[in-house]
This record gives C-alpha cells, structure tokens and sequence, in this order.
C-alpha cells in the first residue's frame, strides 16, 4: 500500500506536467509560426517478484514472471513542427514559409536564431527585422522611396521606385532546414537556436533542396488545433483525478490496517 501511494504520486506529477503543456500550447493558440509541444512518458522500473523463466516446485519453466511497475516519467516535450494553416494579411512585409525552411534572424550576441514567424517591419534604418528589432540574415535593406515591395516564392525581393520602368533586385530571404528540428532549442519570443542534436543548418534560397517556398502577404499561424487540446486536457484532468483517487484509497486501506485489533 505504502508502494501504491508513491507510484500513483508520479502519475499526478506526470499528468501536471501534461497540463502545463496543453497550457502553453491553448496561451499560443493566436501566436505567428507557434509550434505546438507533446509530452512523452516513460513508465518507470519493474520490481521482479518472480523472474520469467524461473521454475516451479515441480520442476516446470513458468511461462510468466511477475513484475510490478513503479509508476511513470516525463521522458521528452517534443516539438511537432506540422505547419500551420496560412492567413492573408496585405501586409507585404508578412511572409510565410511553405513547407519546410526558417528564417534566419541575427541574435543580439550575434549567433543566428531561427524562426518561422514572419511578422516582417523596416527599422530607421530600412532593413527588415523581427518585432523585437532582430535584424532577418540575410540583411535586406528597402530603400526609403520605394513605392512597393515585392517578394517571389524564391525569396527574391525586389523594389520599384519612382522613375524606374522595372523593378530593382535588392537582396533574396533564405532559408534554413535541419535534419532533425525537433532537436532545436526554444528560446522565447518566436526563436530557435541550434543544437548538437538537431544538427547543422542547411541554408539556400527557398524553393531549392526541400527548403519550402516563401509566401508574400500571408503569415503562418500557430498549428496548435483549440479541440484536440481541449480533448487532452480532460484526458489529462481525468486521468489526475484517477491517480488522486488511487491516493486515497490506498491511504484508506492503510487506514483499516492500521486499526486491525487482535
């Protein structure tokens, strides 16, 4: 009974964590290029009562052994990188990547983070940043009298000013894949960071080597689905409510043990 209490106490901390995942996911349901976490669980060590194979009185192998398991573990929160459905904004500056690819953004202690939200403004200086002022690498700068940007699906970005009769190539927006981006590292505010697990970057210009295509006027908005959360969520809360039931029986039985008379 003693061994029931801890093993159902990690089923709790277990289904806690599941619900301060489901937390963050439903908090970003309205956030650009969100990528939605999963927990993974791990069940614990076995206590072998009885080994498989061993033998009876008689001489026989037992077909089965007995083992009692010890509860369960947090094994990963692993990133689920499905894209997100795309919304049309207007807004020429807003870019979603199509398939697989993330931008490059210059972090401020000068390694390159990696995003997939889009949401693109100019700085005083006419360059393309992130919301935070982090500057997209690599850098593209508009000039001041441009009447209009225009993005192809291969990154190229280019201006028409006033006077010219075609529009002017000023720099193309890479993009970057890994061969495992479940392996990147969240940092906040939209970023990845590499990782030995994810790999090295392979970076080119969209639509070349599986990189995606880039998608003017559109965003990428988070691919967490608001039912299938809520379905977990009850799941997760049900689940909690069983291994506190668990709790209290086994306090319950410990409670008529201790009260046996003789």
């Amino acid at each position: 009974m003693i061994r029931s209490l801890f093993t159902a106490s990690t089923g709790m901390h277990a289904q806690d964590l599941n619900v301060s995942v489901i937390a963050n996911n439903l908090s970003n349901v309205n956030t650009a290029g969100f990528k939605r976490s999963r927990p993974d669980f791990q069940d614990l060590v076995y206590q072998n009562l009885r080994l498989v194979g061993t033998l009876n009185v008689t001489g026989n192998q037992v077909p089965t052994g007995a083992q009692l398991g010890l509860g369960v573990k947090p094994a990963a929160i692993q990133k689920i990188f499905i894209q997100g459905d795309f919304a049309q904004t207007q807004n020429p500056l807003d870019i979603a990547i199509e398939g697989k690819g993330f931008f490059q953004i210059t972090l401020p202690n000068g390694t390159i983070g990696y995003t997939r939200a889009g949401t693109f403004k100019l700085d005083q200086a006419g360059q393309l940043v992130t919301s935070d002022g982090l500057l997209l690498q690599p850098a593209i700068t508009i000039p001041q009298n441009a009447l209009n940007v225009g993005i192809d699906p291969t990154g190229q970005v280019a201006v028409t000013q006033p006077g010219a009769t075609t529009p002017s190539v000023v720099g193309t927006i890479q993009t970057a894949t890994f061969q495992n981006p479940a392996g990147l590292q969240a940092i906040g505010s939209n970023l990845f960071i590499q990782t030995s697990a994810s790999g090295a970057p392979n970076v080119g210009n969209p639509g070349i080597a599986d990189r995606g295509t880039v998608r003017q006027g559109f965003l990428e908005l988070s691919n967490v689905s608001v039912v299938e959360e809520m379905v977990n969520l009850i799941t997760a809360q049900r689940a909690y409510e069983v291994n506190s039931r668990t709790v209290q029986t086994a306090d319950e039985m410990l409670q008529v043990a201790s009260n046996l008379k003789r």
